[in-house]
């Protein structure tokens, strides 16, 4: 992918991008998710750490990070969430202090997706307590073999071991791997989120897409399954192909905004809380459908189901990871609506 330009095709071409606009990275969104491919095992990399370095980093840490991830020399988890915040980060306990040798970390972080395969860690913590709320927050990039670094793997309901509990005991990180200052640790982790629900995951729409439309061309090649879809869930599969349409133009429009110099801000939102319902809300129907197929099936739904079963597990965390659709809700209410709590 890297080779044929297709990732960070926006990046500058000195940190191993092609220096394309917002505009073509939308086109090449669009036919990486028309394809049936695994996610990249370093998307964190590219679509969170590799912005806030050009955001916030140092020249020599963009010499320095930014070719590796794109060339998977380096791959990236985000230490973001932990077991009593997730979604309010504000609310996050991790905390660095300042010595000779460093900074000295101490916490733990949970469901960091990638972890135990991961060299680096996007690391979120404070300097002071968590009464600070948004002040005093810092970024780090630590590497994941520091001492004092524990990486426990966590099994999840599709039997994968995707996500990890991350201990910080002692854990010293040289100064020069703090990225940013340490009062901007906040505006950089919001600007991570924005990035996070608005453009970077746009293919999700094209990808959304292609498991529609498997499902439907598995089905409508088997007289059985063709006439199930067809008496049963025509009119849901048609709602689903609405959704992905909505779901496209919302992309398309803030890659617009984008275009024109504007901040999306709060708007990346949107997209994020209108992929996850309805995906989510794809993935239940998929496999209801599918538990109706004959029990003879063909190598072909047979295909189409197992791809279905794994679609709806994994589908079951799409509407709390990179933010709870009540904190999308509450965001769109307050950023985009304005509208007060004590109304």
């Amino acid at each position: 992918m890297h080779k044929a330009g297709l990732v960070g095709s926006t990046w500058p071409e000195a940190y191993g991008g092609r220096g394309l606009g917002l505009r073509a990275h939308l086109d090449i969104s669009r036919e990486i998710g028309r394809t049936p491919m695994p996610e990249s095992v370093n998307s964190i990399g590219k679509e969170l750490a590799g912005p806030i370095i050009m955001a916030v980093g140092r020249e020599e840490q963009k010499l320095e990070y930014l070719p590796a991830i794109l060339e998977m020399r380096n791959i990236w988890c985000q230490g973001f969430s932990e077991p009593g915040a997730g979604s309010d980060l504000a609310g996050l306990r991790t905390r660095v202090e300042k010595t000779a040798d460093g900074w000295v970390v101490n916490g733990q972080k949970i469901w960091t997706s990638g972890a135990s395969k991961a060299d680096r860690i996007l690391l979120l913590a404070r300097t002071g307590t968590v009464e600070d709320r948004h002040k005093g927050l810092v970024l780090f990039a630590v590497r994941t073999d520091t001492p004092g670094v524990d990486i426990r793997e966590i099994r999840s309901i599709d039997g994968e071991r995707h996500f990890c509990e991350v201990f910080f005991n002692n854990a010293v990180v040289p100064e020069e791997d703090m990225l940013g200052s340490p009062d901007e640790g906040w505006a950089a982790a919001t600007r991570v989120l924005s990035i996070e629900r608005a453009t970077n995951r746009m293919h999700r729409a094209w990808r959304f897409e292609n498991q529609l439309q498997h499902l439907v061309s598995a089905c409508a090649a088997n007289p059985a399954t063709r006439e199930l879809v067809e008496r049963d869930y025509a009119a849901q599969l048609a709602d689903v192909s609405v959704n992905i349409d909505l779901l496209k133009g919302h992309v398309e429009t803030l890659v617009g905004s984008l275009i024109e110099g504007e901040e999306i801000g709060p708007r990346g939102s949107l997209p994020k809380l209108f992929w996850s319902e309805a995906h989510q809300s794809f993935a239940a129907l998929a496999l209801e459908i599918v538990s109706r197929f004959p029990p003879d099936m063909s190598d072909p739904l047979r295909a189409v189901k197992l791809r279905m079963e794994e679609i709806y597990l994994k589908a079951r965390a799409e509407t709390i990871y990179a933010g709870t659709t009540e904190i999308q809700l509450g965001i769109i209410a307050k950023r985009i609506l304005k509208l007060n709590r004590k109304a």
